[in-house]
C-alpha cells in the first residue's frame, strides 16, 4: 500500500493530508489560534477534587479547568517535587493498555497542591483537556515514561527475533527507573540509533525537571512538536512514498529533522513548484469540500448517511442506485462489504470519536454476517486510534467504539450556522407566518396600536404579498390593523423585527 504526506501551508493555517492509494484517509489542521496540545507538560495544580465523580479538576493555566480522572493518576506523582538527580530521565508516549485505578488515588490528591500533568486529550466542546500524571515523552523510535520500569513493544512489529532482539538492546541502555516504549519504526534499527535517540529524550526531560523546580505553577513545562513536525516524527516511515510541501521554510524544516533523525529518507522530502494550487493538484480539496456532507456515495452505487450527534455517530448503508445480477443476499453483501471500507476510511477522515452505530443492510447468513464484521476490523486495523468493534447484532447493526484525542475535523473547518444553529433546518414559510400571527394576536391581546411595521427578509415578504386576497390583507382583516410589510435581508433567515408605525422603535417581541 503506498503512502503520501501532502502539506499545505498559508498564513491562516497548516493542512496535512495523509493519501493512502491515493485516497485521502486523514487532515489534520493546525492554526496559530488552534495549536496541537496532546503531549504538552504542565506544573498545575489541584482546583477542586470531586470523589463522586473519581475525578480532579486540574488548573492549567487555560480559561477551563483541566480534567484528570482517577484513574490517571499515579502515585508517585508527588515525587517530581522533591529534591531530584540532575541525572534522571523521563517519559514519552503512553502504553496502550489502561492502567488499574489507584486505590488511594482520592487521598493522595489534595486541593491547591502542585501536579505534574499531560495533556492526553484535546478541549472537545465546552470540556477542558483531560491530563494525566503518568508522563511520556515521545521520540522518533522509542517513547520514555519516567519514573516506571517496563519496557514496551509496539504491537505492529511481530517477528518474534526482532522483538526479543529490541529488547535485549533496550535492557542494556536503559537507566534506573525509566520505562521506554520501542516505536514500530524502530524495527531493524541499530543500538546507536536508538541509544542516541533516548538520549535526546533524557535531555529534553532534564530541562523539564529544572523548571518544576523554577517555576510556579500553573505554567508550561514541555509543548509537544508542532502538527506538521509530529506527522513526520510519527508517520514518516519507509512505506511512506514521498512527502509533498508547498512552503520552503516547513520544507526546510522538515528536512533538518529527517536528515538526524532518518537520513535514509530524507530524498523523498520535495517540494511543490508548481502554480496549482497543492491539494487540488492531488484532488484533495474537493474531499474537503465534502467532508461535512451526510451522503458519502459508493463506488457500487451504495451510500452511506452519516449523522453525527451529541451521544453518537449513526451510519446508514443504502442499496442506493445499485442493480445486482445476483438474489438479494449476495448483492446485500456486495454493498456491504464496500461500505465496510468506507466506513473505515470516513471514521479516519472526519476523526471520529466515541461510539459509532453502522446500520448495515440485512444479510440473513450467519457467514455473511461475519465476513462483514471481519471487513470491518481488517479496515480499521489501519487507525492508529484505538478502536473495539462488535459482533453484528440480529438487527444488521455493529456498534463501535474509537478513542477520541481532539475535536472532530468537522468542528475544525466548520462553525455552526447561525440560523440553524447546526440542526441544519430552518423554519418554513408556513412556520414563519404561523409565528407572525401568534405575535400579533398576543400584541393586539394587549390592546397595542393598530399600526406596525415588520421587517423580514425579501422571500417571507414576497410570500405574504403574492396574489389579490394575500396573506397579508386576510391578517389585517383578521386584526383590524394596518401592517407595513419591509424587506430587509439583513434580518436572519426565518426571523423578523417589529417597529412602531414609523419604523422607528423596535417592540419587543413576546414569547
Amino acid at each position: 500500500m503506498t503512502k503520501e504526506i501532502i502539506i499545505n501551508s498559508t498564513n491562516e493555517e497548516t493542512r496535512i493530508a495523509i493519501l493512502e492509494e491515493s485516497k485521502l484517509v486523514e487532515l489534520f489542521v493546525e492554526r496559530p489560534e488552534y495549536e496541537r496540545m496532546v503531549g504538552d507538560i504542565y506544573k498545575a495544580k489541584i482546583s477542586r477534587i470531586l470523589p463522586g465523580m473519581q475525578a480532579a479538576f486540574i488548573d492549567i493555566g487555560h480559561e477551563q479547568n483541566a480534567f484528570l480522572h482517577f484513574s490517571d493518576v499515579s502515585s508517585s506523582y508527588q515525587e517530581y517535587f522533591i529534591d531530584f538527580d540532575e541525572d534522571e530521565a523521563e517519559p514519552a508516549e503512553k502504553p496502550r493498555h489502561r492502567r488499574p485505578q489507584p486505590k488511594n488515588a482520592e487521598a493522595i490528591l489534595k486541593q491547591g497542591e502542585d501536579i505534574l500533568v499531560q495533556i492526553i486529550k484535546e478541549p472537545i466542546g465546552k470540556k477542558g483537556c483531560r491530563v494525566t500524571t503518568d508522563i511520556a515523552l515521545p521520540g522518533r523510535f522509542v517513547v520514555l515514561v519516567p519514573g516506571k520500569s517496563y519496557v514496551g513493544i509496539s504491537r505492529k512489529i511481530t517477528n518474534p527475533k526482532e522483538r526479543r532482539r529490541l529488547k535485549d538492546l533496550v535492557k542494556n541502555i536503559i537507566p534506573e527507573n525509566y520505562g521506554l516504549i520501542i516505536r514500530t519504526v524502530a524495527n531493524e534499527r541499530s543500538e546507536k540509533e536508538l541509544k542516541s535517540d533516548m538520549a535526546k529524550l533524557l535531555g529534553t526531560w532534564k530541562k523539564v525537571e529544572r523548571k518544576i523546580k523554577a517555576q510556579e505553577g500553573p505554567v508550561l513545562l514541555y509543548k509537544d512538536m508542532a502538527m506538521a513536525s509530529s506527522i513526520i516524527r510519527d508517520l514518516f516511515t519507509a512505506d511512506v512514498e514521498k512527502v509533498v510541501v508547498d512552503s520552503r521554510k516547513l520544507m526546510r524544516e522538515i528536512e533538518n529533522y529527517v536528515n538526524v533523525v532518518a537520513p535514509q529518507l530524507a530524498h523523498k522530502v520535495t517540494y511543490y513548484k508548481s502554480r496549482v494550487p497543492i491539494f487540488d493538484a492531488h484532488k484533495i480539496e474537493q474531499e474537503i469540500e465534502q467532508i461535512g456532507e451526510p451522503k458519502v456515495w459508493l463506488r457500487n452505487g451504495g451510500y452511506l448517511i452519516i449523522q453525527p450527534t451529541e451521544a453518537l455517530v449513526s451510519i446508514d448503508v443504502n442499496s442506493g442506485k445499485f442493480i445486482g445480477k445476483k438474489d438479494h443476499e449476495s448483492n446485500s453483501m456486495r454493498i456491504n462489504m464496500e461500505a465496510a471500507r468506507e466506513i473505515a476510511r470516513q471514521a479516519r477522515l472526519r476523526d471520529f470519536g466515541g461510539l459509532i452505530v453502522i446500520d448495515f443492510i440485512d444479510v440473513l447468513e450467519e457467514e455473511n454476517k461475519r465476513k462483514v464484521y471481519m471487513e470491518l476490523k481488517k479496515e480499521f486495523a489501519k487507525d492508529r486510534s484505538i478502536t473495539k468493534i462488535a459482533d453484528m447484532s440480529r438487527f444488521g447493526l455493529i456498534e463501535m467504539t474509537r478513542q477520541r484525542v481532539r475535536p472532530s475535523i468537522l468542528h475544525t473547518i466548520n462553525d455552526n450556522c447561525p440560523v440553524c444553529h447546526g440542526s441544519g433546518l430552518v423554519p418554513t414559510m408556513n412556520t414563519i407566518v404561523a409565528r407572525l400571527e401568534r405575535w400579533i394576536q398576543r400584541y393586539r391581546s394587549g390592546r397595542g396600536d393598530r399600526r406596525i411595521t415588520v421587517r423580514m427578509t425579501e422571500d417571507v415578504q414576497h410570500y405574504l404579498t403574492q396574489g389579490r386576497y394575500n396573506r397579508r390583507l386576510r391578517l389585517m382583516w383578521k386584526y383590524w390593523m394596518k401592517l407595513n410589510l419591509v424587506a430587509d435581508n439583513s434580518i436572519p433567515m426565518g426571523s423578523f423585527r417589529v417597529f412602531d408605525r414609523n419604523n422607528e422603535k423596535e417592540i419587543e417581541l413576546q414569547n
